[in-house]
């Protein structure tokens, strides 16, 4: 078999973290790294990862977690968040940097810029979120791939209230909101879950095929 599928047929959605394990400085730069090659769209990375090292934080964040002990139990806890305004400044910004690491001419990249300046100016604040969250969700899955050939273990999460994250985090006032959170680490040797067969539709039932 593929080693890649092996890697993903390793992977589940944790439910017990192993408290004394720590992930390696090395593993965490790694998935820094991951979360920044992330493909997003029109290449704005509308998205910033936090990572969460403080234990008491970690715990104080269980309570707006549901209660889900995997978010203190982790080694680190990963929470993704997005823009909530993509300014004309934010686009300048981008494709400044596109010049200066590609060199490209500004008779190819204005036009470009520009349009996208009009498109985000007309573009709702809530229509900016979904949109901004839906490369979150890009990132998600990249880190989960990621964390599966690493054979770091992960607990993809949805299930918390992110205006209590934003505040214990300190990003009210960033133009940032949290979406997803993510914790890591290594899997507790009694979490039941782990030798669980892990339960996929047929290939045929999601499969099309068109010849």
């Amino acid at each position: 078999m593929n080693s890649s599928i092996d890697s993903l047929q390793w992977r589940y959605a944790v439910k017990k973290f192993d408290t004394f394990k720590l992930l390696s400085e090395a593993k965490i730069s790694l998935l820094k790294e991951a979360f920044n090659l992330t493909a997003t769209s029109y290449g704005l990375q509308p998205i910033k990862l936090i990572v969460v090292y403080n234990k008491a934080l970690q715990q104080n964040l269980v309570a707006h977690s549901y209660n889900q002990q995997q978010v203190a139990q982790a080694s680190h806890l990963l929470v993704l968040c997005v823009e909530t305004n993509i300014s004309e400044a934010y686009i300048r910004n981008y494709f400044n940097l596109i010049k200066e690491v590609r060199n490209t001419s500004d008779e190819i990249l204005n036009p470009f810029r520009d349009s996208l300046i009009t498109t985000f100016s007309k573009m709702a604040p809530e229509e900016v979120k979904s949109w901004a969250t839906k490369q979150a969700y890009l990132a998600l899955g990249n880190l989960l791939t990621v964390c599966a050939m690493e054979q770091i273990d992960s607990c993809p999460m949805e299930g918390f209230v992110p205006s209590k994250y934003d505040e214990l985090l300190g990003i009210k006032d960033m133009d940032l909101t949290s979406v997803l959170v993510l914790p890591v680490g290594y899997r507790a040797a009694d979490d039941l879950f782990a030798s669980l067969e892990k339960v996929r539709k047929p290939l045929t039932d999601c499969i099309i095929e068109i010849n």
